[in-house]
């Protein structure tokens, strides 16, 4: 925390500064309009300010290849100090213009540090410190928007302009100071870009392309700042026309928005740096969508509301701060400036837009209806991150699998290998769940599965198994025109494993059809484990419980259908049928079998297979009893 604080303070007087200038002149210089522009001028302030995202952040992507980021830092610090003046003239002649043009000078001056500010998270705290780093910092920005909204709004009903003039001033010079604080051990940029937008946001959308998933993760962290920028915009108007509410009063409520998130921040920097938040940002815009749904539906008394907002914004503190860490922790320091540019320019597109969306709802409809078109983005969109994130399908999975079953994992720090070593997986296969359930487990593991070809027909299952990379395997029993495929399996899975990547697959090939585990004459586990590289570890899993559950072929002709389990689970838990059922105690046990199988590849194949048989059935004496 000590070695974020000097960027920490740094940033709070800029935004502070942001929001102090953005807020004044939305209370201030509505009053020099007549009734019918009020709500233009409002809307034109909040776009002013981020209107220079979407011109110059290409730019600002650039720059850290040419200038330190701690040098551009200081230099957009610097520049904050005339852009004040401008802001001073403004407020002194009652001139819109020109208090306008200070807006979006800030607004330029954001967009052209942005990406450096952000970039020195990593170089200050190392990829070990992202969340927390991410976290503090969206804290302080959200607590520098609470005391600049709050104290904007008091200073709106002052007599005396002199006040205002003076705190615009300090908080410049002090944020100028303070930059100069800053330590850092940066990393050099090497990836050139255009300072054309539209050849930046082409190029760059290829750069981000090469991070499975993680457009998506811009697109819903965008999201976060089209819905920020929606109810500071709306919470102006709505609280007036809605709800009587005076400008200090508003103000309140502004400032209990931007508490909610810098809470939220705070408390989802503390998690992710524990858990896999990533998993369960699906779960908290739902939530937000609903908390929304409630703002416009429900007949909600001012302090009713405020607690609704309240909880909107603490919830999406949450939403936000996994999202931020996961594309410092994707992306390396090299590129993370160029990749942060472009995030800047997409959100701003976003938060442009919430300005337009604002203005063309509350032109035809009651102002409410705001809150209508945000939950219906921000809950859809939430979906459509569940299915396109392997790890927030994990983290859903295994939540709604622990409402039936009590996963007891043994030996899981197995699985905590020394870096740069991986492993090949060998699970049991009991039944059709237990894939899932492993999956939904390791969701903090990059495994890759080898699945077979009949899972890839059904339009869902194909599109999941891709974000896992699966490699298909073919059916032998259907046709022989996969024969080549399959002699080609050993070198697709000896390749992974030399690139370093974890494989999973079943020695088997099928589920148990009378209880005990029968590799038979398959070749795939014996091949590989006798060649294996020197740094892969060779762990079996080895699984009790599920052997007689609906899932498995237990006294069945037919493997379960697994389409039709899944909707019958999925209807057990919408009707709350589930709470009323006695959990099945499942046990899945990690064993690192490296030293056995480079022993038992000296054997035959059919020996091989059986010691290995013999492995998994130490564990099922009393299951098939």
């Amino acid at each position: 925390m000590k070695k974020f604080l000097p960027l920490y303070i740094t940033n709070i007087f800029g935004v502070m500064n942001d929001n102090l200038l953005k807020t004044l002149v939305c209370f201030i210089g509505v009053a020099w309009v007549s009734d019918e522009y009020q709500s233009l001028v409002v809307n034109a302030t909040a776009g002013a300010l981020v209107l220079p995202y979407l011109f110059f952040s290409p730019l600002a992507g650039r720059l850290p290849q040419f200038f330190s980021k701690l040098r551009i830092f200081r230099a957009a610090k610097l520049m904050e100090l005339p852009i004040m003046f401008v802001a001073i003239a403004g407020f002194y002649f009652h001139n819109i213009w020109l208090a306008l043009s200070a807006v979006l000078l800030m607004g330029l001056q954001s967009a052209l540090y942005s990406p450096a500010k952000y970039g020195l998270i990593k170089d200050i705290g190392g990829v070990e410190g992202v969340s927390k780093g991410m976290g503090g910092m969206e804290a302080v920005a959200f607590f520098g928007m609470l005391l600049g909204t709050v104290v904007a709004s008091f200073m709106a009903e002052m007599s005396d302009a002199y006040y205002y003039y003076f705190l615009l001033l300090l908080l410049a010079v002090m944020g100028a100071v303070s930059s100069f604080s800053i330590r850092a051990n940066e990393q050099k940029a090497d990836t050139d870009t255009s300072a054309n937008p539209y050849v930046f946001l082409r190029d760059t959308a290829k750069l981000v392309g090469q991070h499975k998933g993680l457009h998506h993760v811009i697109h819903l962290l965008s999201l976060f700042w089209w819905l920020s920028a929606s109810l500071q915009i709306v919470l102006i108007l709505y609280c007036n026309e809605a709800l009587g509410m005076s400008p200090s009063e508003t103000g309140y409520l502004l400032a209990l928005t931007a508490i909610g998130i810098t809470a939220g921040c705070l408390v989802g920097g503390y998690l992710d740096h524990r858990y896999f938040m990533i998993g369960y940002v699906p779960l908290l815009g739902i939530i937000d969508a609903l908390l929304l749904l409630v703002a416009f539906a429900a007949p909600l008394s001012p302090v009713g509301f405020a607690v609704v907002i309240a909880l909107v914004a603490f919830v999406g503190g949450l939403f936000k701060i996994p999202l931020d860490a996961e594309i410092q922790k994707r992306v390396p320091s090299q590129k993370l400036n160029v990749v942060l540019a472009y995030f800047n320019l997409v959100s701003f597109i976003y938060i442009f837009m919430a300005s337009a969306t604002n203005m063309l709802v509350t032109s035809f409809l009651p102002t409410g209806y705001v809150f209508l078109v945000l939950a219906i983005v921000i809950g859809f969109s939430s979906l459509l991150f569940l299915f396109d994130n392997k790890e927030a399908i994990c983290c859903f999975g295994r939540s709604f699998m622990h409402l039936h079953y009590d996963v007891k994992l043994i030996g899981r720090d197995t699985l905590d290998l020394p870096e740069g070593d991986n492993m090949l997986v060998l699970p049991m296969h009991r039944a059709v769940i237990d894939p899932l359930m492993l999956f939904a487990e390791l969701y903090d593991k990059k495994l890759q599965p080898l699945v077979d070809e009949g899972y890839f027909k059904f339009p869902f299952f194909g599109h999941v198994l891709g974000l896992f990379d699966a490699v298909e395997v073919p059916d032998l029993r259907l046709s022989r025109r996969g024969l080549d495929q399959v002699r080609k399996l050993d070198s697709i899975v000896v390749d992974g494993l030399n690139r370093g990547d974890n494989i999973l697959f079943y020695p088997s090939g099928h589920i148990t059809t009378d209880g005990h585990e029968t590799i038979g004459a398959r070749h795939l586990a014996y091949s590989i484990c006798g060649s294996l590289p020197e740094k892969t570890h060779v762990v079996a899993v080895r699984i009790r419980g599920l052997w007689g559950s609906e899932w498995s072929r237990y006294r069945l002709n037919a493997t379960p259908s697994l389409l039709r389990l899944l909707l019958k689970s999925l209807g057990l838990i919408m009707t709350g049928a589930i709470f009323f059922m006695k959990k099945r105690v499942v046990e899945i046990e990690f064993v690192d079998i490296t030293a056995q199988t480079k022993s038992w590849s000296q054997l035959s194949k059919l020996e091989f297979n059986r010691s290995l048989e013999a492995f998994y059935e130490e564990c099922l004496t009393d299951e098939l009893k």
